[in-house]
């Protein structure tokens, strides 16, 4: 398989492989693009929780994002956990250096337990500085809500919401849909005046511990690809839930998806003891 493009990963380490840098890597690689990393920060978790959050250095995550791209130019960058607001102004800081054109950001800031992982501080960089700075960003209704300072319980909430969040800076913006309480999904994509509505039906599974790495990591590749914004959201999406529908079904809580869904290996092979 000849690799089809370069994709710089700026996360959080997910210590039990769902979500994070490793939901991440595998997803770029499995729709055949390659995957470079900035690790932001080391988390100690399971499918049942987050237990700890070790945060790299400020110097340090700008180190990785500036060595590597200056060696391997990267046709596109995935921002997903980056924890505190000094780590913030540094990938702010690196971005400018090496003159990121294309970035999806997935603004992680609820684990799928609940538990919060981003500060005040670190909110109104979020709201002020970085959502202006990136293509699109890629909020689930938790995220949105903390955005935008709005409760969304429908779908007119969310196109609400999405509207503020052009209001506020972004230049394009996908609400994600899945925790609203309907038979479907609706993940709603605002691109300047222009509205489009993906709908899906929902997937009766708890086996959803990172979709949202998963999600913003598959758009990134098909846009660094070549392919439109919108054609990048509804090839991801496609790829999101075929992953969840073939999940392993690993662990007690919120188990991982099956990110290798899009490999097929034609050859069968026999295992030799």
């Amino acid at each position: 398989m000849k690799i089809k493009s370069k994709v710089l990963i700026i996360a959080g380490s997910d210590s039990s492989g769902g979500a994070g840098i490793q939901a991440d890597i595998k997803t770029v690689n499995s729709l055949g693009s390659y995957a470079m990393t900035a690790i932001t920060a080391v988390t100690s978790q399971s499918t049942i929780g987050v237990l700890s959050i070790f945060s790299v250095t400020p110097l340090e995550v700008s180190k990785q994002i500036e060595y590597t791209s200056k060696d391997i130019n990267p046709d596109a960058i995935k921002i997903g956990m980056l924890g505190n607001e000094r780590v913030i102004k540094s990938v702010l800081n690196s971005l400018r250096k090496i003159k990121a054109k294309k970035i999806v950001l997935d603004p992680v800031m609820v684990a799928k337990g609940g538990e919060r992982l981003i500060n005040k501080n670190s909110l109104k960089i979020f709201r002020e500085k970085l959502i202006k700075k990136v293509t699109l960003i890629t909020p689930n209704i938790p995220e949105a809500e903390i955005l935008t300072n709005k409760l969304i319980n429908t779908k007119d909430d969310m196109i609400k919401a999405g509207k503020k969040l052009i209001k506020m800076g972004a230049k394009n913006v996908l609400i994600k849909g899945g925790h609203l309480k309907s038979k479907f999904i609706y993940d709603i994509l605002f691109e300047k005046d222009k509205i489009s509505v993906f709908k899906n039906k929902k997937i009766n599974s708890k086996h959803t511990h990172g979709t949202g790495c998963t999600l913003s990591s598959a758009i990134t590749t098909y846009y660094s690809c070549g392919k439109s914004l919108k054609k990048s959201c509804e090839n991801a999406i496609k790829y999101v839930n075929q992953a969840i529908k073939n999940a392993p079904k690993y662990g007690k809580g919120y188990g991982p998806v099956n990110h290798l869904n899009s490999i097929h290996i034609k050859k069968k092979f026999r295992w030799q003891m």
